[in-house]
């Protein structure tokens, strides 16, 4: 019998699931890396990764997701962590505020599109923005093409 490679990538949490959609939901720091944890031993080998300001609310934060990463370097190892600079966590260059960390990948998406409650604005120079700061602190992009 032949196997066939797989690379699993978990999304522990995104922007919008809270306590109240699901009360499993893992939304501080600790919780996500309990869960990805359980998720990496599981055989998952990439974290997308969000992270919640003390409300529960997306953030761009860049100390939360130092926090995040350190974890997950330390409790995944070999785990290849994935930073969403995502558009409902911030706005502008706030956004890419986590790419010093360097972490192994982010999200870029390269286009606006229209969401069910609101348009999901990436104009041009952001994406080139963040496009450079990637290439800058060798971070790999996610592209993200939401539309056509």
């Amino acid at each position: 019998m032949t196997e066939t490679p797989c690379i699993i990538c978990v999304a522990i949490t995104g922007s919008l699931p809270t306590k109240e959609n699901n009360p499993a939901v893992p939304i501080t720091v600790a919780e996500q890396i309990e869960s990805t944890h359980e998720a990496f031993e599981a055989g998952a080998t990439i974290a997308h990764c969000h992270v919640r300001d003390d409300e529960g609310k997306p953030t761009s934060d860049p100390e939360r997701f130092a926090a995040l990463k350190e974890g997950l370097e330390k409790h995944c190892p070999g785990l290849i962590v994935q930073l969403s600079t995502g558009g409902r966590s911030g706005a502008g260059q706030a956004r890419g505020g986590m790419l010093p960390l360097r972490p192994d990948m982010a999200s870029l998406s390269v286009g606006s599109n229209n969401f069910p409650n609101r348009v999901y604005e990436n104009p041009p120079e952001l994406v080139d923005w963040l496009a450079s700061e990637m290439l800058k602190y060798d971070v790999k992009p996610e592209i993200e093409a939401f539309d056509l």
